[in-house]
């Protein structure tokens, strides 16, 4: 059977000790250096991340909660989805990460809680945490943005995403692997495939000119190929996280089966009025909720928020 493209439910990690991490900054140049004392922008992302909790829930979204513990410190704790993903088959993926101190945000527990909360089939592991020995890293959903449907991996080469280890997992996990480049204004690498890049159902955000010239064309060729609209997204509307969306499935009494597309107030400011009219008209609703905070510390937004389960 076809695996679905969009999931039902979430898990979402609730920050203990979030904070800017010094560790991560040297490869996220859309991390900004605190200007609020630690314990105001600690209540300040807690209330984001709450508020993000009861949308989600409100548009039918299940969302299993964990809580991150206080010690060890994890200022990232907020973005599980690059350190586990859960898929279809029941496979879980652990994955390797470049900073040190994000490797501790990985915790069997959370597993576990995951699969008595929302009832997920845990039948295998894939563990590759073995690679950071080396220096091969995957941060899970933030290397990797997958089209479930045609088990196509597109993955954006940085100091986060190592090719070997991507060829490890889509040789595991039967998925054709899409690698290019992609570079921010600055002339950096982008730190995520996630962040100029979302696949929905019917529609694909992309930041074709943060591609490289030379991969741009076979990049938007097989996107292309897959059916979907593929609305374009410029260099500073990546810089405000127009690509770090997620389109989720739910169920409405009136509507049956829908789906529901999540993104940030900054991200559905930067991508613009025609943009969004045209990504409003591919899904059945486009939920937007502020993530200041988060975003700006830590250089993520909400789709690094949301680990899917299927």
């Amino acid at each position: 059977m076809q695996q679905a493209q969009c999931a039902g439910a979430v898990l979402m990690v609730r920050p203990a000790a979030f904070d800017y991490n010094p560790e991560t900054a040297g490869t996220n140049s859309l991390q900004r250096s605190a200007e609020l004392e630690a314990p105001t922008a600690r209540q300040l992302a807690l209330d984001e991340f709450d508020h993000v909790v009861r949308s989600l829930s409100g548009e039918g979204v299940r969302v299993c909660v964990a809580d991150d513990t206080p010690e060890p410190a994890k200022p990232d704790a907020v973005f599980p989805n690059n350190w586990v993903s859960f898929h279809a088959d029941g496979t879980v993926v652990l994955y390797p990460m470049l900073a040190e101190n994000r490797r501790r945000e990985r915790r069997r527990e959370i597993v576990e809680q995951v699969a008595d909360e929302l009832g997920f089939p845990a039948r295998r592991t894939l563990d590759l945490t073995h690679l950071e020995a080396t220096g091969r890293f995957l941060e899970g959903t933030g290397s990797l943005v997958l089209d479930h449907v045609h088990r196509i991996a597109y993955a954006c080469r940085s100091p986060r995403t190592h090719e070997e280890a991507l060829d490890q997992w889509s040789k595991a996990m039967q998925y054709e692997p899409v690698v290019f480049s992609a570079e921010g204004r600055d002339g950096r690498p982008l730190y995520h495939t996630n962040v100029l890049m979302c696949l929905g159902v019917r529609a694909a955000l992309v930041g074709g000119q943060s591609i490289v010239p030379h991969d741009r064309e076979r990049v938007l060729r097989r996107l292309e190929a897959t059916g979907r609209e593929i609305i374009d997204i410029g260099p500073e509307a990546v810089e405000a996280f127009a690509g770090n969306a997620l389109e989720l499935a739910t169920w409405d009494e009136a509507l049956g089966d829908c789906n529901v597309f999540v993104m940030s107030t900054t991200a559905r400011r930067a991508l613009g009025v025609q943009p969004f009219a045209r990504l409003a008209a591919c899904t059945d609703t486009v939920l937007t909720v502020p993530v200041p905070t988060i975003e700006r510390l830590s250089g993520g937004s909400v789709r690094c928020m949301l680990a899917e389960v299927f």
